[in-house]
């Protein structure tokens, strides 16, 4: 099968494509403004673009004969989308819809769309179900929700096929330490957290101790970079045989605190992690905890890793690079 995976010289989009390539054609098609040319396997085809050229995305439909789409070009920075909405509107849904159309007018009906929990915003429920209220809290989640909508309405009309994959907190790193989370800007806790024990920061923040959980710091489910890249897979081989459109959540159902993060991080480098308490930041919730349970039973996913693992491939990658 001929797959084109929107932004898959990035961190999530790379892994997929290297469990992808294993078993089907896959071109990558990436602008590199956040992505890693060097983190696409080379078994894939790689071109360069933007999803706002559709003459050159039309041009590429056309000569690979696409039939199958898997989009992760998306701006995904929380506090950026708070400063500058409208850079996340323009790129993860007007170039998004670029891609749809273009998928339309080249007869291709399916795709998989790299989604997030940032649409519930505050949940009301834990573990969090895929139908609970959609509600987010800021552009970026806003972005994602909206796309997720017109996924549907596209369905309606077009016949066009979608799943959506709503990720919770995304950790690790290849088996093979061939490639892992390497972000210009980063902000996620776990590379944050080895980047204090590697020295190259002074301390780890946390942003409030006082939240209405078990030690007063936020609550996240974490899930394996690769057990991320096989649910796409999972859901490749589900659309295909039921050709319909759903969300599903993505994660393990298992919530840790951000000081039992460092606290596991401390054990498995085996430094000493400083800590500073901050003022909470805008718009964070105490919990954020899947229930995968849907996917799980409809599609087959079922994760390999767990925290620990996480951390060490995590760990691993992150002494390579530096």
């Amino acid at each position: 099968m001929k797959i084109l995976v929107t932004g898959g010289a990035g961190y999530i989009g790379s892994h997929a494509v290297k469990e992808l390539v294993k078993e089907h054609e896959v071109i990558v098609y990436d602008n590199l403004e956040l992505g890693n040319k060097e983190f696409v396997d080379e078994k894939a085809i790689f071109i360069q673009g933007d999803l706002s050229d559709t003459k050159k995305l039309n041009e590429l439909f056309e000569e690979h004969k696409i039939e199958i789409v898997m989009h992760f070009a998306n701006y995904a920075l929380v506090g950026e989308s708070f400063e500058n909405p409208s850079k996340y509107f323009e790129n993860n849904l007007v170039n998004g819809f670029n891609l749809l159309d273009v998928m339309i007018k080249n007869n291709v009906n399916k795709i998989i769309f790299s989604s997030s929990c940032a649409v519930y915003g505050i949940p009301k429920e834990i573990p969090i179900i895929e139908k609970h209220t959609l509600n987010p809290i800021n552009s970026y989640g806003e972005s994602k929700m909206v796309f997720e909508r017109v996924l549907r309405y596209y369905d309606t009309a077009y016949n066009l096929k979608s799943i959506s994959l709503r990720y919770f907190n995304v950790a690790g790193a290849s088996l093979d330490n061939s490639i892992g989370e390497k972000h210009k800007d980063e902000t996620h806790l776990i590379p944050i957290v080895l980047d204090v024990a590697l020295n190259k920061r002074d301390n780890i923040k946390i942003f409030g101790e006082d939240y209405d959980t078990k030690d007063g710091t936020c609550i996240r489910d974490f899930v394996h970079v690769v057990d991320i890249a096989k649910a796409h897979l999972d859901a490749l081989n589900y659309l295909g045989k039921n050709m319909q459109t759903k969300s599903y959540n993505i994660g393990t159902g298992q919530g840790y605190s951000v000081k039992e993060v460092i606290d596991l991080c401390r054990q498995i480098t085996k430094k000493e992690i400083n800590v500073v308490i901050d003022k909470k930041r805008e718009g964070d919730p105490p919990m954020l905890v899947a229930d995968p349970k849907r996917f799980k039973e409809e599609v087959g996913w079922k994760e390999q890793f767990n925290i620990n693992e996480m951390i060490e491939h995590a760990w691993n990658w992150h002494q390579k690079i530096n």
